[in-house]
């Protein structure tokens, strides 16, 4: 006879209402059998009822709003753009409120920082999503290659062709990820598997391409370098992902993985382990900091040469 698991659901709550928080982080969350979705906010109270009521959850909106749901939850997950997560994120931290944030934590080293610092301060655990560190596929590969020494090159490629002529994609209506381009959309997934393999890095040079692409070239402290192509315009046929290790025993490619909602229940998971625990996730808020860091910099590089 087996004792019955009495440990309480996490309460978490959704702080968005768009294309992300529908597809992905609400039905992930009201799904998972550890956690009890406690509610939605949105910036539209039709948009957050709508949400909320698809979930069998209660809807907040307004700013009395973000402080109800923060009070009703032990965690909150973030569906916003990346400077209007960060300083609520600061809030939940500051209301106890562990975090489940989206990357990147934000587009300016300041902001990332004090996520990062309130976070501390407060003692609450954080994760970062970045998918490919939480989809079982990809995170089993990276923690592979990781306990493997040796690697000499990496190429990573991830082409998006979000904003390419005839593209229907409801994602492309996000402002900022137009005016932010690859470089910070998907900038941070490619950063999460290399720094953990080749090591952090220590230099870095970027150079704007065609549209929205940036190129990178990165001095890793393993004395590996590697290639970093990113952008959101590809044309559909020249679309993809690709990261590719070479070194002495060979060659290594990462896997393909299921989907953003396998992903994110696997976040959710390492979220739940860190509270458990108090032991930080690689992927925290002050790793999210470093991926600003580095991503502002690019941005800074890239646009000086261009």
């Amino acid at each position: 006879m087996t004792t019955a698991d009495t440990t309480p659901p996490l309460r978490i709550g959704l702080l968005g209402t768009g294309p992300w928080a529908r597809n992905t982080q609400a039905p992930a969350l009201a799904a998972h059998p550890g956690v009890e979705l406690s509610g939605v906010w949105g910036r539209r109270a039709e948009a957050a009822d709508a949400l909320a009521a698809a979930h069998g959850t209660r809807a907040y909106t307004g700013e009395e709003g973000i402080d109800a749901l923060l009070q009703a939850s032990d965690a909150v997950a973030f569906a916003l753009p990346p400077d209007v997560q960060a300083p609520l994120a600061v809030r939940a931290a500051e209301a106890g409120c562990h975090l489940l944030m989206d990357k990147p934590v934000a587009t300016t080293a300041a902001g990332a920082r004090a996520v990062a610092e309130a976070a501390e301060k407060a003692s609450v655990a954080s994760v970062v999503f970045c998918t490919l560190r939480f989809a079982p596929e990809t995170s089993a590969w990276i923690a592979e290659q990781a306990a493997v020494d040796g690697w000499f090159t990496a190429r990573a490629q991830w082409l998006g062709s979000l904003y390419a002529a005839g593209s229907d994609s409801e994602y492309a209506n996000s402002p900022w990820r137009r005016e932010k381009g690859g470089l910070w959309d998907v900038g941070p997934h490619a950063l999460s598997v290399l720094i953990p393999v080749l090591g952090d890095v220590e230099h870095l040079t970027a150079a704007a391409g065609p549209a929205d692409t940036t190129h990178l070239i990165l001095r890793h402290t393993s004395g590996a370098s590697s290639t970093v192509t990113l952008g959101l315009s590809a044309p559909p046929g020249a679309a993809g992902v690709e990261i590719e290790l070479r070194g002495e025993r060979g060659t290594a490619s990462i896997p393909g993985w299921a989907g953003a909602e396998t992903a994110f229940r696997g976040a959710v998971d390492a979220l739940a382990e860190a509270v458990r625990t108090g032991v930080p996730h690689p992927c925290d808020a002050r790793f999210g900091l470093h991926l600003t860091e580095l991503l502002a910099a690019a941005e800074e590089q890239a646009q000086a040469a261009g």
